[in-house]
């Protein structure tokens, strides 16, 4: 149980920054839905979307390979010194090539000539994120977690406040959006840069940078499928059939508009993508620290029928609360945490909470195939979800819209998280009770979409959401007590 106590105290750390940090950032969804139409909120989504893509071959899971080697704390200033270098090469060369394809690109961000600032603001964006990918894991690996949470909450800090200067003080549009980011992500890899600024006394070693592309380049393929799983949606909502858009949604709503919707009723999905987030970032540096141990196999079941426990609670209150979390009004913007004009989409978040729920069991499972240092089988793994992904993306959209992408990206995560959980097992023998945390899913999900049958049974909605979570809760808690109380 110590063991496990370690994982929950840097788990906390980080969330306690990514909720703060979050929390912050979540103000200016609000802000946003009430300044921007969904015409212009679909525009941010494409732009992000289109950093999420990018930032997998900028990085080319140059993160992943410096917390695999640089455990070696002999070398890790010439891992650290030689990986930067490489990075920086790298990304400039990107740039430069993004920019000279640039008119090819904007319309696909709907952009125009006119606009194309946001398109050069992008790129300053994933540069300088990428600089500071490696210092960033550095401090994950030695747990300078309070470190790493400060800086993580800064950077939003300053973008939440550049953003509301420059909309609401100086009647900016969207261009503020992406100056306000790209200034963030400035000052921290400045800061970064300064705090593992020792570790550039390190030697540059070509064989580390070898290694390092060796053992990082499957995760570009398996980032690249990531972010078709992710954000690809987007861009298929963008070129959904006019006629079919006004047919599910009413007259006169556009593609843009669907676009812009769907993008901000995901943020819903934020809560349970931000407890995914938080324990990747404490998961990856233990499970590589336990490794060795007897009984890290064990040890590792414990962790993921907790993170089950936690999830269970968590797409419990989120699912069933949702029109009440969106109505909530946000002091000093006069507006509701998203915009009623976009609250249509709703129905989409229980699809989405239960996608990056299988999110968390790909995460766990990725353990035995990191140690054991056959990555390779996770790009085949994500491209096959991104191939469901791109399939059941065209399927359902014509017919279910925003709903029917959502779904799409529930049957793609669960698909990944089911194979890469049985090609765990085969390399590292890990007790994850995999048949029961899928029954307790299973419950909570009846228990979540039956809603409307409950409550033509009972008078009352908060009524029925009550009983609803109560049941869910106890449900979970029987899991819980059953698979850890002989730990």
């Amino acid at each position: 149980m110590q063991k496990l106590r370690e994982l929950f105290s840097d788990t906390l750390v980080y969330g306690i920054s990514s909720v703060l940090a979050r929390f912050i950032n979540y103000l200016l969804v609000p802000l946003y839905t009430d300044v921007f139409s969904p015409a212009k909120y679909g525009i941010v989504g494409l732009i992000y979307a289109g950093i999420t893509f990018l930032n997998v071959i900028f990085t080319f899971g140059m993160e992943s390979a410096y917390l695999r080697y640089a455990e070696n704390r002999k070398e890790a200033a010439n891992i650290f010194k030689t990986l930067q270098i490489g990075l920086l090469i790298f990304a400039t060369i990107l740039c430069a090539i993004l920019w000279l394809f640039m008119p090819v690109m904007l319309p696909v961000f709907n952009l125009s000539s006119e606009t194309s600032g946001i398109f050069i603001l992008m790129l300053g964006i994933l540069w300088f994120d990428t600089l500071s990918i490696v210092p960033m894991a550095e401090l994950r690996l030695v747990r300078k977690t309070w470190l790493f949470a400060s800086l993580k909450l800064m950077n939003v800090i300053v973008n939440l406040g550049l953003n509301l200067y420059l909309i609401l003080a100086l009647n900016f549009g969207i261009e503020a959006v992406f100056i306000s980011n790209l200034a963030a992500s400035l000052l921290m890899t400045l800061l970064v840069w300064a705090f593992t600024a020792d570790l550039l006394k390190g030697k540059w070693n070509s064989e580390w940078l070898k290694k390092a592309f060796e053992f990082g380049w499957p995760f570009v393929p398996s980032g690249i499928g990531y972010a078709i799983n992710e954000m690809l949606d987007r861009f298929l909502l963008n070129n959904m059939d006019p006629a079919n858009a006004e047919q599910i949604y009413g007259a006169g709503t556009t593609p843009e508009d669907i676009v812009g919707i769907y993008n901000a009723c995901y943020k819903m999905a934020v809560f349970m993508l931000l407890l995914v987030q938080m324990y990747r970032m404490a998961w990856q540096p233990f499970f590589m620290r336990h490794a060795k141990d007897k009984d890290s196999p064990a040890l590792f079941g414990q962790a993921f029928i907790w993170f089950n426990g936690f999830s269970a609670a968590l797409f419990l209150a989120v699912a069933l609360f949702k029109e009440q979390i969106v109505a909530i009004s946000v002091p000093g913007l006069n507006a509701t945490l998203i915009g009623s004009d976009y609250w249509v989409g709703l129905d989409i978040v229980p699809f989405l909470l239960l996608a990056y729920w299988f999110h968390g069991w790909y995460i766990n499972f990725s353990s035995g195939v990191f140690i054991r240092e056959k990555t390779r089988v996770l790009y085949k793994i994500t491209l096959l979800g991104a191939a469901i992904t791109i399939v059941s993306n065209l399927a359902l959209i014509p017919v279910f819209g925003m709903t029917g992408s959502a779904a799409a990206t529930l049957l793609s995560y669960c698909t990944m998280a089911v194979t890469l959980g049985y090609f765990s097992k085969k390399v590292m023998n890990v007790p994850y009770r995999l048949p029961q945390s899928f029954v307790l899913m299973l419950i909570l999900a009846v228990l979540v979409f039956g809603e409307p049958v409950v409550l033509s049974l009972i008078s009352g909605e908060i009524l029925t959401k009550m009983i609803l979570l109560i049941t869910g809760l106890s449900v979970t808690a029987m899991y819980l007590w059953i698979f850890t109380r002989n730990e």
